[in-house]
């Protein structure tokens, strides 16, 4: 394989200089970026990034790790990431957790071994004294992101205060019977039944976990026979919203006369649906390259600062479903 010093000799410049641009150092000029680039890919160079973290130079990587990697939201969140980090130079290792604490801790391990720069992640527990004791275990930079997790740095949409904003317009609209889809630690859920019960619907609010499609289809089925008060469904993502219409559609139930979804993420397919999907926004993109910037800033000028928390607002988009 061609070294660096061939490259340097073939394309007229320094080997320092083709050593940045390998590396994804931004301050070279565009001309000679391009001439290095184009002699590495004709040879078929290789950057052994392993090697290069073992010997403790930066590896330029950057570790992604996310809950669940077929829901859009996160498919998104993931690609605004890896375009933000490509601008700085850096490229990104994505692990799907599938909402396993066991793979996360797994996945964990792997970045240590790959010695990345960084880690952005999305975690299944954000609250739990075992995450936050694992992560002060890494020797690199980690942010939490759409979620927050305490004395780490953040960057999150607000799930308590969202989910009471869906409460308020859910009762607003007439609903009076409210079901949630999701655990119920999620902080969407915390924040929907708090304020139900300050409203006078802690007696109508309950939620489910979703598993398979006919045991929900059961569960969803029992809840609606249960009383013909108006009724409204907030799933915890537009996945599970999705299911939760076609189930209603199945059971012949009017949408959004007899009852409201509201889903929550406004990936794309909730614009295409029948009816249109309401849901809540989350500000994916900047959220994505703040985080992307802070994690950088923390890698290239290391040092001690405070936790930070940076809070993004959720937008209701009230569409057909409700």
């Amino acid at each position: 394989m061609i070294t660096m010093a061939e490259i340097a000799r073939l394309t007229h410049v320094s080997q320092p200089t083709v050593s940045r641009v390998l590396n994804g150092n931004p301050k070279v000029s565009p001309e000679i970026r391009e001439r290095v680039l184009a002699c590495a890919r004709e040879h078929d160079y290789q950057l052994n990034a392993l090697a290069k973290g073992l010997k403790g130079s930066p590896t330029h990587l950057l570790g992604v790790l996310v809950t669940d990697i077929s829901n859009g939201f996160f498919a998104d969140l993931t690609k605004q990431i890896e375009i933000c980090a490509r601008e700085r130079g850096y490229s990104i290792i994505l692990f799907n957790s599938d909402y396993n604490p066991a793979n996360e801790q797994e996945y964990l391990d792997v970045v240590r071994r790959y010695r990345v720069d960084g880690v952005l992640a999305v975690p299944i527990r954000e609250t739990s004294a075992e995450w936050y004791n694992y992560v002060q275990r890494l020797d690199v930079p980690v942010v939490t992101i759409t979620r927050r997790a305490e004395g780490l740095d953040c960057f999150y949409v607000d799930h308590p205060t969202a989910g009471a904003q869906v409460a308020a317009c859910l009762a607003e609209q007439g609903y009076r019977r409210f079901l949630f889809i999701g655990k119920d630690y999620d902080g969407k859920y915390v924040g929907f039944r708090q304020w139900l019960a300050e409203h006078g619907f802690g007696d109508a609010v309950t939620n489910r976990v979703l598993g398979d499609h006919d045991a929900f289809r059961r569960e969803l089925e029992h809840w609606l026979a249960e009383s013909d008060s108006r009724a409204a469904v907030f799933a915890g993502n537009d996945i599970y919203a999705l299911q939760t219409l076609d189930i209603l559609r199945e059971l012949q139930i009017r949408v959004p006369e007899q009852v409201g979804v509201m889903g929550f993420d406004d990936t794309f397919m909730g614009q295409f649906l029948n009816p249109r999907l309401s849901t809540v926004h989350q500000p994916t993109a900047q959220m994505a390259r703040e985080a992307v910037t802070f994690l950088l800033d923390c890698i290239e000028h290391p040092g001690d600062h405070p936790p930070l928390l940076r809070s993004f607002p959720a937008e209701l988009i009230l569409r057909e479903s409700t």
